[in-house]
């Protein structure tokens, strides 16, 4: 009989390659959506469609009970929200209610991971190598989500802190993607980072892979074990694009001022854009770099994807299914 897991947040870009690593691994997978979820491009996958109250314990309990999960992948979180207060309700309040609820059902799982970020630890500073960090309001919803999921004794938790997740299907690093076909090429101030990412389909695979180990009580950070520059990003996309893109380093003071101006402009129609003052604090972080030396011994991982190469697979994709 295969093994049950449940994903949440599976209509999302890193879900979807969850299911896909998920049906790899021949697993039942049962995923959670809303009425107003867009499952159109889930059709393909031969997968079970559940409802869950996030608000209600006492629901999320009755189906684990019912369907009898092996495992829980709780991927669903907002990555943005008009204040802090909702970030939070979403991000850490849901997932530990999601988290009691397993530890009070009669059947126990055999295991929960957790995706956070590295947003949750934040940026590494010089007087601050391991100490969490969080410099935006996602960043400290994750970070309390993981203090919640810490506190459920005998929870088997696993944690996943990705760097920025980049592949098919994604739509954030898509702006920067799409502007450079068109020809523009926009980068947030002229100072220097340090950057890290992960392609989506090697932080799937792990994820997966981790459900089948022995560990527990484990949090992990994950890359691709490289640090990128700040223009590594673009450069890699004009060389697979094959485009000579205008170049316009805007300063950071007219970036915060359209960040401020979209913030309460947009705030009116009750929207988030994505450029915000929250993203700001983020994107002017000097080093976003991550140590994977620890996933590495405990669950093997090797990165099958370097920026570059991770890169071209998603332009072909997008170009493909007609996004570029």
């Amino acid at each position: 009989m295969k093994k049950r897991v449940l994903i949440t947040g599976a209509t999302g870009f890193v879900g979807y390659h969850l299911i896909e690593a998920a049906l790899a691994d021949h697993l039942e997978v049962y995923i959670n959506v809303r009425k107003s979820s867009v499952v159109s491009h889930l059709k393909k996958f031969d997968i079970n469609y559940v409802e869950l109250d996030f608000e209600s314990i006492y629901q999320l309990r009755q189906n684990i009970d019912e369907y009898k999960y092996d495992y829980i992948i709780h991927a669903a979180a907002t990555t943005k929200a008009k204040n802090r207060e909702y970030y939070f309700h979403i991000n850490a309040t849901y997932t530990r209610n999601l988290a009691v609820a397993s530890s009070l059902s009669t059947h126990k799982i055999e295991k929960f991971v957790f995706l956070s970020s590295l947003a949750a630890r934040g940026p590494i500073t010089n007087d601050q190598q391991n100490r969490a960090n969080p410099v935006t309001n996602y960043g400290r919803s994750k970070a309390l989500a993981e203090t919640y999921l810490n506190q459920i004794l005998g929870l088997p938790l696993i944690v996943f802190r990705p760097t920025a997740v980049y592949g098919p299907r994604e739509k954030d690093i898509f702006i920067l993607i799409k502007g450079i076909n068109s020809g523009f090429e926009l980068h947030a101030g002229a100072q220097e980072q340090q950057l890290s990412f992960i392609y989506v389909t090697d932080l799937a695979k792990v994820m997966i892979k981790s459900l089948f180990s022995e560990l527990t009580d484990k949090t992990y950070h994950i890359s691709d074990g490289q640090v990128y520059s700040k223009f590594s990003l673009a450069a890699y996309v004009r060389k697979a694009l094959n485009k000579r893109p205008f170049v316009l380093k805007v300063p950071m003071p007219v970036i915060k001022g359209l960040a401020w101006t979209l913030e309460k402009t947009l705030g009116f129609f009750d929207q988030v854009p994505a450029l915000n003052m929250d993203k700001i604090n983020e994107i002017t972080a000097l080093n976003w770099t991550c140590n994977i030396d620890q996933i590495q011994k405990d669950l093997g991982f090797v990165p099958h994807y370097q920026l570059e190469s991770g890169l071209n697979e998603t332009i072909a994709w997008y170009k493909e299914n007609k996004w570029l």
